[in-house]
């Protein structure tokens, strides 16, 4: 059935836009006086237009997108079709440019069209990995299923990040509040303060001079420094569109001591969660592993999943390949062993990916919990110099006085 984009008149004088559905023209008018509506124009759409038409940001956030797709996955594993869930869907719609979206998904399936192909014209909202599990539970006839685990792998997804991002959060507060603190502390007061001392033909102490050409110095190239520390922020970021610099830079965050065990171990969990869920739903492993590779943010490791991929692809097994890359954790390779001799590879993936979750998890928030004291203790001691070095000066004059 054809979706049709409409402005009409309500009764209180306010106009109205959105998109329905009817079999024709004629047809969309007559519903929308139904609805005492006043038909001011009425135009078909294409789903490829409306797409573009929706423009501006995302239509499904991260979260939103987890929660259509569990509320999906209900409505079809209840046998309701799939027509009708995706209308019940969009009279639910949150928001207009979420209600098109899904009006234009099913009039695509009214059409005769597969979801994933639907969803195949609204690449910004759906990615590859999304569509690839949408495409394999239709072949297999089991789409209220996979949806569900879809639905799954979005909700665990988020839940690691957000764990991650509480984690780092409080740490970064501190350290952001810190520095304020004191460079409010280097520039404004203690200029003020030893300006009473500038007069005096005693030298003043040395902790006191340091924190004076400290001063002198964020007064002077403050403004300067913090130009440049934007500059080479914006110039990182024009860098890393550079593919042989980015694999580079990646290469080297997973070399750092602790913070880039945390990234191997967030990475490895993603794509050991996303081979799970491919090959779960029975999608191709070389399939699997191409589309589990193009989750990686990290340049580097996602170079060696497709190392991993051409050696799986002439013959080698997923553990024999995933073992020859240090990059990926040896636990993956492991199970991914145990799954191919069991012929239980996604279950043995899914268990990977939770452990090495779970193992990214607890030292992350181990980190957390060792640098919330050592940022308060460090920051105290930075202040406690500087008070020393207005106080001494004081002291001394006491001294001189007496």
């Amino acid at each position: 059935m054809p979706a049709y984009s409409f402005e009409a008149l309500q009764a209180d004088g306010k106009t109205r836009t959105g998109v329905l559905e009817a079999d024709t023209l004629r047809s969309a008018r007559a519903l929308l006086r139904e609805q005492a509506l006043v038909p001011l124009a009425v135009e078909p759409v294409q789903a490829g237009a409306l797409s573009g038409s929706l423009g501006g940001a995302r239509v499904f956030s991260p979260t939103t997108l987890a929660v259509w797709t569990r509320q999906l996955a209900g409505l079809v594993a209840s046998g309701l079709p799939l027509e009708r869930s995706l209308s019940a869907l969009a009279e639910e719609a949150p928001s207009p440019r979420q209600r098109h979206l899904i009006a234009a998904l099913r009039a695509e399936v009214n059409a005769g069209s597969a979801l994933s192909r639907a969803m195949a014209q609204h690449r910004r909202e759906f990615s590859p990995v999304y569509m690839a599990v949408i495409a394999a539970g239709e072949q297999g006839g089991h789409l209220g299923t996979v949806l569900d685990k879809l639905a799954d792998d979005l909700e665990e997804r988020l839940a690691l990040k957000s764990r991650l991002i509480g984690a780092a959060l409080y740490p970064a507060i501190v350290t952001g509040m810190a520095t304020l603190i004191v460079i409010f502390l280097v520039s404004y007061v203690v200029p003020q303060i030893a300006g009473v001392f500038a007069g005096a033909k005693h030298a003043l102490p040395w902790l006191t001079v340091a924190m004076l050409a400290i001063s002198d110095f964020v007064r002077t190239w403050g403004w300067w420094l913090l130009g440049a520390a934007v500059l080479l922020a914006v110039g990182l970021r024009l860098a890393l569109k550079n593919p042989v610099l980015r694999a580079r830079l990646d290469a080297a965050w997973l070399r750092l001591p602790v913070i880039g065990r945390l990234a191997a171990g967030y990475n490895a969990a993603r794509f050991a969660g996303t081979l799970a869920m491919l090959a779960g739903a029975g999608v191709p492993i070389l399939r699997s592993l191409q589309a589990a590779a193009e989750t990686l943010h990290n340049q580097a490791m996602r170079a060696d999943a497709e190392d991993a991929l051409v050696m799986v692809r002439e013959g080698a097994p997923l553990a024999t390949a995933l073992a020859q890359k240090a990059r990926f954790p040896r636990l993956l390779a492991m199970f991914a062993r145990l799954g191919e001799q069991t012929g239980q590879l996604p279950l043995m993936l899914q268990r990977a990916a939770t452990q090495i979750s779970t193992e990214v998890q607890r030292r992350a928030l181990h980190l957390a919990t060792v640098l919330e004291p050592l940022l308060i203790v460090a920051m105290g001691v930075v202040v406690l110099l500087i008070v020393l070095a207005v106080m001494l000066p004081i002291i001394q004059l006491n001294q001189w006085v007496r």
